[in-house]
């Protein structure tokens, strides 16, 4: 059975490098086989978390296209060393949201994720990715540890939206196929 894999951008500015990535890394799963779906968080806006406020109903959209995805693979913008405010609130409301496991935070419990960033500078976002990491392992997702940063992102990409950059390109492929090796171990586990 194919791995359902659900990726996604912490950013939704037109033009966003970290949007290419995602593009990219949805590309690169369709080719390995995966199940893709590429979602835009423009497409369910969400307030700003507040438990006071009723859910959203794009928190409850959001939270079954997770359930029903063997892994999520994030691309991620660096906000001042950290993930960015859209991908923290998007987070929070999702773990907030009842499931049919009603285990803990839902939908991230023992979900599989492969996290990315984009950006201009040489580091590539990387130091956004170990809070993200902290955050997603802190509502129960299991992140492998093969990552990806691609730096100069305003030259990583060619015109059909692929990787540019060797090394770039080996650590996606590397990373991916990590990511979906841990889904099939655990889609075979459960079996």
């Amino acid at each position: 059975m194919l791995a359902k894999i659900l990726v996604f951008s912490g950013s939704t500015r037109e033009g966003s490098l970290n949007l290419k990535l995602a593009n990219a890394l949805t590309m690169a799963l369709s080719e390995k086989g995966a199940e893709t779906t590429h979602l835009n968080l423009a497409d369910y806006p969400l307030p700003v978390f507040n438990g006071d406020l009723e859910m959203p109903e794009n928190a409850e959209a959001l939270s079954a296209l997770f359930c029903e995805a063997d892994g999520l693979v994030i691309s991620s913008p660096e906000y001042n060393s950290s993930l960015s405010p859209l991908l923290k609130n998007t987070i929070d409301w999702v773990s907030t949201t009842k499931t049919k496991s009603d285990q803990g935070f839902g939908p991230y419990v023992g979900k599989i994720c492969f996290i990315a960033a984009c950006s201009p500078g040489a580091l590539g976002g990387i130091r956004g990715l170990y809070h993200l990491r902290s955050v997603l392992m802190n509502v129960g997702a299991e992140i492998i540890t093969s990552q990806l940063a691609v730096g100069n992102g305003g030259a990583a990409f060619d015109e059909e939206g692929r990787l540019v950059d060797e090394r770039h390109k080996s650590m996606m492929e590397t990373g991916l196929a990590s990511f979906l090796r841990t889904i099939e171990a655990m889609k075979s586990d459960d079996e």
